[in-house]
């Protein structure tokens, strides 16, 4: 119904906000990674909104980035997952990570956001998994032109997968150490132990 919302920032929660159009102050339920991101009360604020009209409801869900809305859309349309634990998901996790996860079949990491159960993770990996393109990810080029068919895993060489699996037995989720590790400029030319321990620097600075 409605596009997005511009004007000036009223109020500012953890998870929603209070936009203020010409004097009408609109409520909209926002991440908390959002929140941080849109700046103070009193600033010019544009976010990028999902409505959501029932029998007795109408609420806003709004987003500082274009590709946050996307993902919000893609989860609310799994069988299961309703626009709290999509907004709760977005606050832990970007769309791209959201996406790499899909991609990874990582469920430990979505299952992180609150109300997002190992089994709703499941049913979020396997309902987005035709609908997630990697084309839309910054990271798409590290996987080439078909990436449903090609994951972290299996695009690494064998220094960087003894990387990998060194980061996943200290704890980190598949997802996020490729992620990491594929941030490394020229990762490919590393040794394990040197990819090591520049992609514990990458996780140590999130």
């Amino acid at each position: 119904m409605f596009a997005f919302v511009e004007g000036v920032l009223d109020f500012l929660d953890a998870d929603m906000c209070v936009v203020d159009i010409g004097g009408l102050g609109i409520n909209v339920n926002i991440t908390s990674r959002c929140s941080g991101q849109i700046g103070s009360v009193g600033d010019h604020v544009k976010l990028y909104t999902y409505t959501q009209v029932s029998e007795d409801t109408f609420q806003l869900y709004g987003f500082d980035d274009r590709d946050d809305l996307d993902m919000f859309r893609k989860l609310v349309s799994v069988s299961g997952v309703g626009p709290k634990s999509a907004l709760s998901l977005l606050s832990v996790m970007d769309a791209d990570s959201v996406r790499y996860a899909v991609i990874s079949d990582d469920i430990k990491s979505l299952s992180k956001a609150k109300g997002i159960s190992a089994k709703t993770a499941g049913k979020i990996i396997i309902e987005l998994k035709g609908k997630v393109d990697l084309s839309d990810d910054s990271l798409a080029r590290k996987f080439g032109s078909d990436p449903v068919s090609v994951t972290p895993r299996e695009s690494f060489g064998s220094e960087e997968s003894d990387a990998l699996a060194a980061l996943v037995s200290l704890g980190y989720s598949e997802s996020e150490s490729s992620k990491a590790i594929l941030s490394i400029e020229d990762h490919s030319t590393y040794d394990s132990g040197t990819l090591l321990s520049l992609a514990l620097k990458v996780l140590y600075g999130k």
